[in-house]
């Protein structure tokens, strides 16, 4: 409790230091960018180990409790993890970002503010996504429903896809985030390179048209949309990397049968010039609830491997996995096999990123810290546990920082 009371004063602190002196960049804080197969970082291949905590901008909100990102960030970046991946959009509901089309709380806004004048502090970049699928936050189906207040004929969520009411609230929504300008950092966030990209979506998803085509011409007209107002960042889609109709035999080899009607396609969504890069998630346990733990990792292994060799052959792009791990609750869960889980997805990574291949990192989902039990879940780690799981991650974590920077970037 010490521990956590000196974290919260020093929070504080720093937030006193950002109002009266804004925020010195890290050393070396520069834009990622891509040349062919990789990132680029300061003029070297850029690769990394990375998490997810979706929710910094929503403990941010309250300054009594900046102390947790703080707390976090710092933890991460103790372990060498170089890449957040978090969200700019709440939707609606308590402690909304975007209260109304077009509506915002200041007070939410500058949560994100903090948290990226923190992850700025302590140098790790930051992956921010503009909305979510699901209705967690918001998402599509808020905008839906704040369309229908205004008179607008949607009966479906994936009207969100071609509504014209609705397609420009999300340019409108995209466009009041770029052009924020940072409370404490005194930067726009589009001029800000603490931000290495932003992805259009949470795992975008079109159940309304299951070839595909709907999701990929709203994923190609957003993304040269975003991309008119903010040259400077990387784009991805969030996608969870599901194959779509373009490649048949991907759909019948890697695909969960009820990802067949999602509606997404992995390879026509990120073949596109405003992409520039591939996003997959995993998550075998919720994808086969019922097999057993060497078919879900052989599935892991074949699913993962697959990605990243169309990443390098065909899209000719780097990959992320934006989001996997291993949940707590599964029958029969042992640490032992998070382990095995973290160990596999590190160890094919890893081998991709030594012959400077299209694997630039994984995001683990979810980072929280010990005193998060309102976040807490089946999936969390806090990296104070010191368990087996945070070892490996820290490993994994220097192996790709010791990649990062050798060699020549590939052409």
């Amino acid at each position: 409790m010490k521990c956590l009371c000196l974290i919260a004063f020093l929070a504080f602190v720093i937030t006193q230091s950002y109002n009266d002196l804004g925020v010195d960049a890290a050393p070396g804080d520069s834009f990622v960018s891509r040349r062919g197969v990789q990132f680029i970082l300061n003029g070297k291949p850029f690769y990394a180990n990375g998490f997810n905590a979706y929710w910094l901008m929503y403990e941010a909100t309250d300054p009594t409790t900046r102390y947790k990102v703080t707390h976090a960030l710092e933890s991460a970046a103790g372990q060498g993890l170089t890449i957040a991946r978090t969200w700019g959009f709440r939707d609606g509901g308590y402690r909304a970002l975007q209260t109304n089309l077009g509506s915002y709380d200041e007070q939410t806004f500058q949560g994100l503010d903090f948290a990226i004048a923190e992850a700025k502090r302590v140098g790790i970049k930051m992956i921010i996504a503009f909305v979510n699928n699901f209705p967690d936050f918001g998402g599509k189906k808020q905008y839906v429903e704040w369309a229908k207040s205004k008179g607008q004929a949607v009966t479906s969520e994936d009207d969100f896809y071609t509504n014209a009411l609705l397609k420009q609230a999300y340019m409108n929504h995209v466009k009041t985030v770029v052009n924020r300008v940072n409370t404490f950092t005194k930067v726009a966030y589009k001029d800000e390179p603490t931000i290495m990209a932003w992805e259009l979506m949470n795992e975008p998803e079109c159940r309304a048209d299951i070839s595909g085509k709907t999701l990929t011409a709203w994923i190609s007209e957003m993304a040269t949309y975003v991309k008119s107002l903010d040259s400077k960042h990387l784009l991805s889609t969030g996608s969870e990397g599901f194959y779509g109709q373009s490649t048949p035999q991907r759909m019948t080899d890697l695909n969960p049968v009820a990802a067949n009607i999602v509606g997404s396609d992995f390879i026509a969504n990120h073949n596109l010039d405003a992409i520039d890069f591939a996003s997959v998630h995993s998550y075998p346990d919720t994808w086969f609830p019922k097999s057993d733990e060497k078919t879900l990792l052989d599935y892991l292994r074949k699913n993962l491997v697959g990605h990243i060799e169309d990443a390098q052959n065909v899209l000719k792009k780097p990959l992320i996995l934006g989001e996997f791990g291993k949940p707590s609750n599964a029958p029969g869960y042992t640490q032992a096999q998070r382990d095995a889980v973290f160990t596999i997805v590190f160890d094919i990574i890893y081998a991709s990123a030594q012959k400077g291949g299209a694997a630039a990192g994984a995001l683990f989902w979810h980072l929280i810290n010990e005193d998060m039990n309102n976040f807490k879940d089946a999936y969390s780690i806090a990296l104070s546990e010191k368990s087996s799981t945070v070892n490996i991650i820290g490993q994994q974590s220097r192996k790709m920082n010791l990649v990062s920077g050798k060699g020549k970037p590939s052409r």
